[in-house]
């Protein structure tokens, strides 16, 4: 068992994804995941960005996408992301490393 991630930077973490039909409910699980991330639709992307630390579970997306989803799908569509990767099958984890 991995331990969760805890972070006390509040530097911004952020995704950026290709604006499309597929994307649409990865952005709905990762809002829906952590309450402090703010979705911005920008022409062709969507970004999604929070302070510190953003997780995507696995699970949270497939009750949307209705199917197995493995996290290395979110490759096809993403566009950018800035903070430091932490993934395992069921999270994908972005965050800043505190000093």
């Amino acid at each position: 068992m991995t331990t969760p991630i805890t972070t006390t930077s509040t530097q911004p973490v952020f995704i950026a994804f290709q604006a499309n039909n597929d994307t649409l409910p990865i952005v709905e699980a990762i809002v829906a995941d952590n309450p402090q991330a703010v979705a911005v639709d920008s022409p062709a992307m969507v970004k999604v960005t929070a302070p510190g630390l953003l997780v995507i579970r696995r699970a949270s997306v497939e009750e949307r996408v209705g199917r197995d989803f493995d996290l290395r799908e979110l490759q096809l569509n993403l566009i950018s992301l800035s903070g430091q990767i932490d993934e395992t099958e069921d999270a994908f984890t972005l965050h800043w490393q505190s000093a």
